[in-house]
């Protein structure tokens, strides 16, 4: 059995088989999955599990490089914001590396969503819960 946070098993071998610069998105209940990428479908109920803990979950196996946010995230659900930020940042402490952040409108970030290896699917209900993740090197 795996000893480290991460215990989906498809949502782990995915991040396994992620190349540099590849996308993963996390994503709350609503938004939608475009075809092509894998959809990996966590929600069991309305907020579980949440996207800061699966966010969370994530940064701990992903080694990242980038994260695309929705820029209607600062007015609609600036708590949200709050709470990735602080992810990213204790992320960039623990990895000694720089992370960049970047806001685009939502029908962009619902395109980019197309182009990423999977969409995971969180039970959060709140709006513009959603981040692409870009995949780093660990060297």
């Amino acid at each position: 059995m795996k000893s480290g946070q991460l215990l989906h098993s498809e949502l782990s071998a995915t991040i396994a088989r992620m190349g540099h610069g590849d996308g993963l998105v996390i994503g709350d209940a609503g938004l939608p999955v475009p075809r092509g990428p894998q959809r990996i479908d966590l929600a069991v109920t309305r907020g579980v599990p949440s996207f800061l803990v699966t966010l969370d979950t994530v940064l701990s196996e992903l080694r990242i490089e980038r994260v695309v946010l929705a820029d209607e995230i600062k007015l609609r659900n600036p708590a949200q914001l709050t709470g990735i930020e602080a992810l990213v940042s204790a992320y960039q402490a623990r990895v000694a590396a720089r992370v960049q952040v970047v806001f685009v409108p939502h029908e962009e970030f619902k395109q980019l969503t197309g182009s990423a290896v999977a969409v995971v699917r969180t039970g959060e209900c709140t709006p513009y819960s959603n981040v692409i993740l870009h995949s780093g090197v660990v060297f």
